[in-house]
């Protein structure tokens, strides 16, 4: 297949996405085929400092996994739980370090699901702060319960 060329084409339409931050572009080739192309910003990498020391880039895809795994089906679809991803990394994206820690992702996670699924923050709270006894999840409960009061 051969892929059409980008210099070679015009511009059908533009749109921008919902969340402003990638234009999708529709495009016609100079031999009629359609294709779509996207613009999305460009921001600097993310780096994470693991808690052994090591550090690596951030990776979206590797936190949508581990929040998918942890809060089961507790969350009404995965639309849901991209979601809670987009806005956990927008929050660690506003504080504007280069680096951050795997502690500071976690913690944001938490502070998004306590206010959409309590639930689901009780699954991810177990995962993340490693409970090993029933009183664990006893000391996450009583916390929650005194916030909403």
């Amino acid at each position: 297949m051969i892929l059409p060329r980008i210099g070679d084409s015009k511009v059908l339409e533009s749109r921008e996405t919902d969340d402003g931050t990638t234009i999708r572009r529709r495009r016609v080739g100079g031999d009629g085929r359609r294709f779509t192309t996207y613009e999305r910003i460009e921001v600097p990498q993310l780096k994470v400092r693991k808690s052994s020391g090591k550090r690596e880039i951030f990776d979206r895809d590797k936190l949508l996994t581990s929040v998918k795994r942890s809060v089961g089906k507790f969350m009404e679809s995965e639309l849901e739980v991209e979601d809670v991803v987009d806005k956990v990394v927008g929050l660690l994206r506003e504080r504007n370090d280069e680096e951050v820690d795997s502690q500071q992702i976690g913690d944001t996670v938490l502070e998004v699901l306590a206010n959409r699924n309590e639930v689901a923050y009780v699954r991810f709270a177990s995962v993340f702060l490693r409970f090993k006894t029933l009183d664990d999840f006893e000391q996450i409960l009583r916390e929650q319960k005194r916030k909403k009061a």
